[in-house]
């Protein structure tokens, strides 16, 4: 039976699509007091996120002579712990940007088959995040196999515990048979959730520790994605964030 809130959720879900794609100018047209209008991409203006059971609109500060300011702005941080990160946390999971960030949000956001991962603490977390994320912080992705916070984590992005695996089938998926490679021992992620995970910025490594925590945990690298830029990057070409309640 479909339940009250699905029918909401699918209802916002429907609406974000009407709303994103009734925006009929282009980013090069004129905004309302006649000044160029700045958007996210040359074609897309803006688009809209379900975030706490809201609709958020995903734009850029229309002012051009907007600067940034805080703690995002600063340029130097010590190093260690703030050092740059590499491009790559793996060689088999994909770094992207913010124009992938954007279609992931309308993609996999909106049917359900992605998630948006904010891998920062708590505390960071309720500062502000992307429009759209979820905070599992990679205190908890890190956690080994049998962490009940892995666990529940992992149930939550699609996995299933599998029951025990005689030595002969294990032995057989090793070997590649039984789409092996979505299965380990232990957890079945065949129809687990793409993930594109973050944290705060270039010299944060909170969202490469969570994704090297799901990898060692057996999660396909294919289904895992790497913000490299993050809050930083986010707010420095001055995209909308939403408080998490």
């Amino acid at each position: 039976m479909v339940t009250t809130k699905r029918i909401k959720i699918w209802f916002m879900l429907v609406l974000a699509t009407v709303l994103t794609s009734s925006a009929i100018f282009a980013a090069e047209e004129e905004a309302g007091d006649g000044s160029k209008w700045i958007g996210l991409t040359a074609n897309k203006p803006y688009l809209h996120v379900i975030h706490s059971g809201k609709t958020v609109k995903v734009e850029r500060i229309q002012d051009p002579n907007y600067e940034l300011r805080g703690y995002f702005a600063k340029t130097s941080r010590q190093c260690p712990p703030f050092c740059l990160r590499p491009m790559e946390v793996d060689p088999r999971v994909k770094t992207v940007g913010e124009i992938e960030v954007f279609n992931f949000i309308e993609k996999q956001l909106r049917t359900d088959k992605g998630l948006l991962v904010d891998a920062r603490t708590p505390s960071w977390h309720q500062k502000g995040t992307i429009p759209g994320s979820v905070n599992y912080p990679f205190t908890t992705l890190s956690k080994g196999i049998d962490d009940l916070e892995m666990e529940e984590a992992l149930e939550e992005f699609g996995a299933v515990k599998r029951e025990e695996v005689s030595a002969f089938t294990g032995w057989l998926e090793d070997q590649g048979f039984f789409n092996g490679d979505m299965k380990t021992r232990e957890w079945d992620f065949s129809n687990c959730k793409e993930l594109i995970i973050w944290c705060n910025g270039p010299a944060c490594g909170q969202s490469p520790r969570a994704i090297k925590g799901l990898l060692d945990v057996g999660y396909p690298p294919q289904k895992l994605f790497y913000y490299r830029g993050g809050m930083q990057m986010w707010q420095l070409f001055s995209l909308t964030t939403a408080n998490p309640g």
